[in-house]
Formats: structure tokens, C-alpha cells, sequence
């Protein structure tokens, strides 16, 4: 990727910039001095009802014309230039694909975000678009499932698409009667695994994340994991959910919102067989802090390869700039010739 872009204007010799403060000291002492008398008189006694001499107004433009060109001058002489910045800019992406689970035990409330209470999906949601946001040269696709899965988006680096998607993931039964409940584990590797087959890049990577068992779906998840190994997809896999039991809201009959206590089940042999097989790595998230190390640790573990290389051309401005002085200086000549009043 290559582009052209103009840079600000910088000084060569910037510390010459300093003398412009002269300029408005010779500007007070040069009015201050005010014109010179044409007449010598033996005593200036008789002129001192006439006031202290000013300086007419032709010759204060004159006077501002030769201390604007001075400052033009000074500037000239600090070399003026602005630089063109010419960038190439090689980047070897990673193909990664995240495989949510959106079954009906996602609605299970052990998570939170900025201090409330959340179910695991929205803390999901919540982390996995800080990890899309920090990936800006990686190829990311989205695969949701429950008892069968379901494409959100296909691997694109057009980010603000793809969390536009993944703001519309629902969870099955409870927020979308068209999604049948279950948890297809396999289904999901085998589908995600297939997106990212044919592809050209450095790595490619499966991130699947589950709160439960397979429990649908025609294909086991270790069948689907070493399908994955012959494509040379790395599998990440975490399991979701606070060990023991975890709080489940439902709604009793005035419609108030009450919660149960439901004991997590979580196979993570299974889930950890399927990260070694996958050359990957297995992770327990319990809460919504250790959900956001692990994805801190996948981004540092997966880290895309950047190449920026700059050219910079800069082209001299101070010409310009004594051109316009030495017009300044003529325009004062001729005030200074034609138009200043004097004394006879």
C-alpha cells in the first residue's frame, strides 16, 4: 500500500526566528524618534506650542511596509520547507474467525460491564469489539451458534462492518424464536474451519467460545478439531462461566425480573483436547476481567507483521518568501519617494 501525503511546514534553522522580536523594538524606537527637523533653530522654544512632531500617515504605511519586509527577510533567512511524505506500507494480516456460542445457558448472569450485572453474550459482545478495534490488519469473520451455526459476517477487514454484525447477535430461544437451542460445538469448528480454508494468510486462526457441552450437531468437536490441524488452523478455545453455580434470571408472574442459581457445566476436557489438537491454547474465563486477559494474551500471542517505509522530499518555501520581501521594499520606495510629507 502506498501513499502520498503533504506534510506541515517545518524550519531549517528555526532558532532564527528569534530575531523577529527585533523587529518590533525598531518599529517603537524608529516612531518614537518621530521625523527629523528641517529647520535648525538656535532655540526650540518657539516650537513648542506646535506639539511633538508625528509622522504623517503616508510615512507610518512606509515605515510598516520596510518592518513587514524585514520580518519576510527573517523568516526567509530561518529556511521555510514543507515536506511530502511518500509511505509504503507492507502488512502481513492474520485470518482469525470467532465462534460465539449463543445457546440459552449464555443468558446466565456472571459477568458485568462498567459495574452492572451481565449476561456472558453482552460481556462477550463487549470484549470480542475492544479485540476487532485493536486488529485493524487482520482478516476477522464472525460464526455464531446453538444447535446449528450460523454465518454473522464472512472474514473481511472492513471492521466497522463487522461490528455492525456483531452488534445483531442474539441468543438462541430467549431473544430469537428462529434459532433452535443447543450447543453444536463441532458444527461451529467444522463451519468456521471452513471459511478459512484457501487462504493465503501467515496464520489462521479459530477462536471458539462456549459455556456449555456438545450437545447437537452431526459431527464431534475432536473430529472437527483435527480437520481443522490437516488445514493448519490454530484453535483457540474458552470456556465461560464462574465454577460452581451461577445466577439465572427469569420472571415471575407480576413480571419481575428474579433470578435462580443453575450449576455451570462447562466440558472442559473436551475444550482443551481441541486446543492441543489445534496447536492452540485453552483458557477459563470466570469473569469478565479474566474474559479480557485472555483476549490481551491471544492478541499478544497472534501479532500481524508491519512494514512502513517513508521517503521524504522537501521543497525550499523561502524564495517565495524574498520575493514577496523585495516587492514590500519597492512598495515603501515609492511611498517614501511619492507620498511622505516633509518639512521644507
Amino acid at each position: 500500500m502506498n501513499w502520498l501525503r503533504e506534510g506541515p511546514i517545518s524550519f531549517a534553522h528555526p532558532w532564527l526566528l528569534l530575531l523577529l522580536l527585533l523587529v518590533p523594538v525598531l518599529a517603537f524606537l524608529r516612531g518614537a524618534r518621530g521625523a527629523a527637523p528641517a529647520v535648525i533653530f538656535s532655540s526650540l522654544r518657539p516650537l513648542h506650542a506646535l506639539g511633538k512632531p508625528r509622522r504623517a500617515r503616508a510615512g507610518g504605511w512606509s515605515s510598516g511596509l520596510l518592518h513587514a519586509a524585514l520580518a519576510l527577510f527573517i523568516i526567509a533567512l530561518a529556511r521555510p520547507q514543507q515536506g511530502k511524505t511518500r509511505s509504503h506500507v507492507e502488512a502481513s494480516g492474520i485470518d482469525i474467525m470467532l465462534v460465539m456460542d449463543v445457546s440459552s445457558s449464555m443468558i446466565a448472569e456472571d459477568f458485568t460491564v462498567g459495574g452492572e450485572r451481565v449476561n456472558r453474550l453482552v460481556a462477550l459482545k463487549n470484549v470480542a469489539e475492544q479485540f476487532i478495534e485493536a486488529r485493524r490488519n487482520d482478516r476477522i469473520g464472525i460464526t455464531a451458534f446453538a444447535a446449528h451455526p450460523y454465518l454473522i459476517s464472512p472474514l473481511t477487514l472492513d471492521h466497522d462492518w463487522l461490528l455492525k454484525n456483531l452488534e445483531r447477535v442474539r441468543m438462541a430461544q430467549y431473544e430469537d424464536r428462529q434459532i433452535e437451542d443447543g450447543t453444536a460445538i463441532g458444527s461451529a469448528i467444522a463451519s468456521a474451519a471452513n471459511r478459512l480454508k484457501n487462504r493465503e494468510a501467515k496464520s489462521r486462526i479459530l477462536i471458539l467460545l462456549t459455556d456449555g457441552e456438545n450437545n447437537a450437531g452431526r459431527i464431534t468437536p475432536t473430529d472437527a478439531a483435527e480437520a481443522a490441524n490437516v488445514l493448519q488452523i490454530k484453535i483457540y478455545t474458552v470456556a465461560m462461566g464462574t465454577r460452581g453455580f451461577a445466577p439465572v434470571p427469569g420472571w415471575d408472574p407480576f413480571g419481575r425480573k428474579v433470578y435462580q442459581q443453575q450449576e455451570v457445566r462447562v466440558d472442559e476436557p473436551t475444550l482443551k483436547k481441541i486446543a492441543e489438537m489445534g496447536q492452540g491454547k485453552f483458557f477459563r474465563a470466570t469473569d469478565s476481567r479474566s474474559l479480557k486477559q485472555i483476549f490481551d494474551e491471544i492478541d499478544k500471542l497472534e501479532k500481524s507483521t508491519i512494514e512502513l517505509t517513508q521517503y521524504r522530499q522537501y521543497r525550499d518555501l523561502f524564495p517565495w518568501l524574498l520575493g514577496a520581501g523585495f516587492g514590500l521594499l519597492a512598495l515603501q520606495l515609492i511611498f517614501g519617494e511619492a507620498l511622505a510629507r516633509r518639512l521644507p
